[in-house]
């Protein structure tokens, strides 16, 4: 299910959503009192199955974002016969009855990731660096990977690949800015920068993305599989482990609110892509106090500090459990 499927929500009542579809309400979800509550969602008119299933995800995000300490919900569906439990990965039983919790809700991919998740790709591992044997890795994703609205931040945080026709002007603008060259040191032609991001397209381990706020572009960031990084000997590096990359470009996006927002959504990105990753691993410089004032917050702890050949680095690690369920989302 794409993240571009258009349909609006909006609380009806002080415990209702209703989910519309081209002015129509396709679904109504009301809250009922009780340990946990109930979520009782009906339909409101007939709809294909698949904007049911997004509408009964979106009255899910719309609870959970309202209701910050709500941890579990019980679950009702009423007339809505294109759904079930097994369309709805997140869903468990409690007892005789359906229910979902915060933290396996905003594990599902359905509404927010664009592409597939990446999955197993063969049985065996394939050679790595330095016998760093790793899972042979799924190809690069085109397009839009993620959107999806920070209630925290106010607005919608997005990634797409790099385009490097579009982009290209943009990245090497970015590379230039004496703030962004301190730390990445890549304050080079525009030639040099592109066979730098035309190495990364080759790479199977690595891809680039633009960020966005609220459709404006924003920042560069780069993901990886650590295993076959720089970073993999530096730790235990386990074979699903994702690290990334980022800076903020446009000074009018800079801000704790709005890196904040990109945080959240690049570490919830990355575990979404991939059911198998259990830690998100960073490596900044042990200088960038700014990025590293947000760690505690958004459940990155610092592992150790070590040398790269270039720069002393945090270790630092998100661990999936507590991303999900300390980090509001």
């Amino acid at each position: 299910m794409a993240p571009g499927l258009s349909l609006e929500a909006e609380w009806c009542a002080q415990n209702a959503v209703a989910v519309s579809y081209d002015g129509a309400a396709i679904v109504t979800a009301t809250l009922m009192p009780g340990e946990p509550e109930t979520l009782h969602i009906k339909a409101s008119t007939d709809a294909p199955g698949d904007h049911q299933t997004a509408a009964v995800l979106i009255a899910l995000e719309q609870v959970f974002a309202a209701r910050e300490t709500c941890r579990d919900l019980h679950l009702v569906l009423e007339g809505l016969p294109d759904v079930s439990p097994r369309s709805l990965p997140f869903v468990y039983r409690d007892g005789a009855k359906l229910a979902v919790s915060r933290s396996g809700f905003y594990q599902c991919p359905l509404l927010w990731q664009g592409h597939e998740q990446a999955g197993r790709t063969r049985a065996t591992p394939v050679p790595g660096p330095e016998g760093r044997e790793h899972p042979l890795r799924p190809p690069h994703p085109e397009g839009l990977v993620y959107r999806r609205f920070d209630p925290v931040a106010g607005l919608t945080v997005s990634f797409r690949t790099v385009d490097i026709e579009r982009d290209l002007d943009m990245f090497h603008r970015w590379m230039n800015d004496g703030r962004v060259a301190f730390f990445w040191e890549l304050a080079k032609p525009r030639a040099d920068l592109r066979d730098y991001l035309e190495e990364l397209h080759e790479k199977p381990h690595t891809y680039p993305l633009i960020g966005s706020f609220d459709g404006q572009d924003a920042g560069y960031f780069e993901t990886y599989w650590v295993r076959e990084d720089r970073l993999g000997p530096y730790y235990e590096s386990g074979p699903w482990d994702r690290g990334w990359h980022g800076l903020i470009g446009e000074r009018r996006h800079l801000g704790r609110v709005k890196t904040g927002a990109w945080l959240r959504a690049l570490t919830h990105h990355l575990f979404l892509d991939c059911p198998m990753t259990e830690n998100i691993m960073g490596e900044p410089r042990v200088d960038n106090a700014k990025l590293l004032s947000y760690a505690d917050g958004l459940a990155y702890e610092k592992v150790k500090e070590f040398d790269f050949p270039h720069k002393r680095s945090a270790l630092m690690r998100c661990r999936r459990e507590r991303f999900f369920e300390e980090v509001r989302l």
